[in-house]
């Protein structure tokens, strides 16, 4: 493994008082598979995972949706607005493929403005309308 894809222990969050710390006040986002919660902070962006025996009672179950987040989070790091991210799996996420666990994180971060929105395509051309020369008078 290189030095730039590892994730390295000071961008999770570990001990039981950071967890109660961001539950109680940081903003949820929820979807039908995951809910985020974002506590904005101060340094680089820290993820948390919390998937119970009610998602999936197999232990390899639970370790492929951590596997799958932690890895989502990684590549995203660098976009993402610094603070505390806390992840919370739904059951319906033991049912989903690794393809879907991450457009359903990426869908939620962007819900919670974690990440920078996606232009929406209009009805408006993209670029300005050009001027016309002024003409001068006769």
């Amino acid at each position: 493994m290189t030095a730039g894809v590892r994730y390295p222990r000071h961008v999770r969050v570990r001990a039981r008082a950071d967890f109660d710390r961001i539950f109680a006040s940081a903003t949820r986002t929820a979807s039908p598979m995951l809910a985020v919660h974002l506590l904005s902070e101060e340094g680089p962006p820290r993820l948390g995972l919390a998937v119970s025996r009610k998602v999936d009672k197999r232990a390899v179950g639970r370790n492929r949706i951590k596997r799958t987040l932690r890895d989502a989070f990684r590549l995203l790091q660098p976009q993402l607005r610094p603070g505390s991210y806390v992840v919370v799996a739904r059951p319906a996420a033991a049912q989903a493929d690794n393809a879907a666990l991450r457009a359903a994180f990426l869908g939620v971060l962007k819900r919670a403005r974690a990440l920078p929105l996606s232009p929406t395509a209009g009805t408006m051309p993209a670029s300005p309308i050009p001027s016309t020369p002024a003409s001068t008078g006769a």
